[in-house]
């Protein structure tokens, strides 16, 4: 089916929304608001480490003479909705939006009752309406629609640490979830509805909402069977048509796309010298910084029709508020709020209610930082207790130690403590092998593994360097499956070049693997016979068990070398053999960082 016709067929959503106080008569132009943030991953408790600290300002460190950064702690669903309810005070219209992955690659205390918790904190705070991501198709799309309209799964109370309507009845999301450009090949409809239209007292705007064409490169491939991920420009355009014939000329399009950043340019105002440092999180294209040319943004913003207002973006984790013209040329405005509940950006803009549109140079935006020094949401404390207790057994069992932080952190060459430790915990997992073959290398991807693993004390109590399920939980939240599979030497090759190639050659993607495999990278893939396993180089023309998680399996990331692989065999979940290992083989301590070695 065309995109038009699927548009055209795709379920709307018209919601007017409470009146507050009328335009005064003769006054066409009305402030309207638009709090939006993307990307919260589930994160109801305030994210601890790197993951809940943004980047304020920069300074000298006076003992090594280098920039580093200056950070604040932020995040946590009682601050969010606390913040945004201060922003809301005094706006007569005010519409509140997301960009996409809200749910899925949660922590434990959301991903154990498969992020229903987050779904009722998000009805809590006021969301009105979000774009999918690609993680909301991480437990496939019959599991999206449930969370969007409610219901129970007989999951037996608690299969793989998962528990469905552990609490009550699983009601679903009070507000809209789009997928314009998702669409079920049975039916050629398109999963979730396309578009909403939102009413704020004379105020209509439409919103058009989509995840990333890529999706499936991104997602286990069971997790999208059966659907078709369409061009996100096309699906876009052919929407601005259906809603102007519905009396919708202001529309903005929430996407589960983002941006790049470069490194922010900071002076020291002591030596006036310049570095390259980390970008601030009110990153501001008016303020002199710059996206990266290339990011897969920029060519859908650039030509989404001219009669789209604003995009609303995500799924990069980064944050930024910058002008893409629209293909006549005009400006209009792109946003992205970071993560993890972190920021959110408060837009203001005119809305001319004779025309029915957005004044587009009325449109100004800010990112602004969830602080921990608010009162906390009261509504969102008694839900986050609620689900903590019930988590609890689950959560605080501990696995073993650890004798320092084993952390995310790659060397030069790519290389990290914490991708050592699961690969390795992969390699050992017995569920894979299969007819007597054991596996004899693993690979994990790098965007798998969320989260650092700290010595210190988690809120269970356990003594410092414990390290419980929760903590591990949080290092590996997916619920992927370990497979083994059988490639050739040259296959382990064409994986190690596509690392730093084709889809991967912007933002490189190095594999983390086990004990007993090394190579050398270099910037065009792995140099020459570098490529060992136990110091003797591989045969490209033999053959090597594997062992990897049906996320790469699939080909995800761009890794197609391992859909060449032959006899796959699932074995259990990624983060059983994590917690497995832990338990045998502690007190752990992280080794050199030597399998890996070169620069890319």
């Amino acid at each position: 089916m065309a995109v038009a016709a699927v548009a055209l067929a795709a379920a709307a959503v018209a919601t007017p929304l409470a009146n507050s106080a009328s335009a005064k008569p003769g006054k066409h132009l009305v402030d309207v608001q638009l709090l939006s943030f993307n990307d919260f991953h589930g994160n109801l408790e305030a994210p601890s480490g790197s993951g809940g600290r943004l980047v304020t300002g920069h300074h000298i460190d006076p003992a090594t003479g280098k920039p580093v950064d200056d950070t604040v702690n932020v995040g946590g669903v009682e601050y969010l909705a606390s913040h945004l309810a201060e922003a809301r005070k005094g706006q007569d219209r005010s519409l509140t939006v997301a960009a996409g992955d809200l749910i899925g690659a949660s922590p434990l205390l959301s991903a154990a009752f498969h992020d229903e918790p987050s779904i009722e904190a998000l009805n809590q705070l006021g969301l009105d309406v979000t774009a999918v991501g690609n993680h909301e198709f991480d437990e496939g799309y019959k599991e999206l629609q449930r969370i969007a309209d409610g219901g129970c799964i007989d999951d037996g109370d608690g299969k793989d640490n998962q528990n469905s309507c552990a609490a009550h009845e699983y009601e679903g999301a009070d507000f809209d979830i789009l997928a314009s450009n998702v669409i079920e090949d049975a039916s050629g409809e398109t999963i979730l509805p396309s578009y909403a239209i939102k009413e704020v007292d004379g105020a209509k705007i439409g919103f058009i909402g989509m995840t990333l064409e890529a999706t499936p490169d991104i997602v286990t491939a069971e997790g999208v069977k059966g659907l078709t991920f369409k061009d996100e420009v096309e699906t876009a355009n052919a929407l601005v048509p259906v809603l102007k014939k519905k009396g919708v000329k202001a529309i903005v399009t929430l996407i589960h796309e983002g941006a790049n950043l470069p490194k922010e340019k900071w002076t020291d105002p002591a030596t006036g010298k310049v570095y390259d440092v980390n970008a601030s999180y009110d990153y501001t294209c008016a303020g002199g910084g710059e996206l990266v040319a290339g990011s897969p943004i920029l060519p859908i913003a650039q030509n989404l029709d001219p009669e789209i207002d604003m995009v609303v973006t995500g799924h990069t984790h980064n944050p930024y508020v910058c002008d893409v013209p629209d293909p006549e040329g005009k400006s209009r405005m792109i946003t992205s709020a970071s993560s993890f509940g972190r920021l959110y950006t408060e837009t203001n803009l005119k809305y001319n209610l004779k025309s029915r549109d957005i004044v587009r140079s009325s449109v100004k935006g800010s990112n602004m930082l969830v602080t921990r020094d608010v009162a906390k949401a009261q509504d969102q404390t008694k839900l986050i207790n609620t689900y903590k207790e019930l988590v609890e057994p689950i959560a605080s069992r501990v696995l073993g130690t650890i004798t320092t932080d084993v952390k995310r952190d790659q060397s030069p060459a790519g290389e990290s403590a914490l991708g050592d430790l699961i690969a390795d915990a992969q390699l050992a997992d017995q569920s894979t092998v299969h007819n007597g073959q054991t596996p004899v290398i693993a690979f994990m991807n790098p965007g798998g593994i969320r989260a650092d693993l700290t010595a210190a004390n988690s809120p269970y109590g356990e003594a410092v360097g414990d390290v419980t399920y929760d903590e591990a939980f949080t290092v590996q939240p997916f619920n992927n499956y370990l497979v083994s599979l059988t490639m050739t030497g040259q296959d382990v090759y064409d994986l190690l070049t596509q690392q730093v190639t084709g889809a991967n050659a912007t933002t490189h993607k190095i594999l983390q693997v086990s004990e007993g495999f090394s190579y050398e990278i270099s910037p065009s893939g792995p140099v020459e016979g570098s490529v060992k396993l136990d110091g003797q180089p591989i045969d490209k023309a033999a053959s090597y068990r594997v062992v990897t998680n049906n996320f790469l399996q699939g080909g995800g990331d761009a890794f197609e070398a391992f859909t060449k692989g032959t006899d796959p065999y699932y074995g259990g979940l990624d983060i059983d053999a994590f917690a497995n290992y832990l338990e045998a083989g502690s007190p752990y301590t992280p080794g050199t960082l030597d399998r890996i070695t070169g620069t890319h």
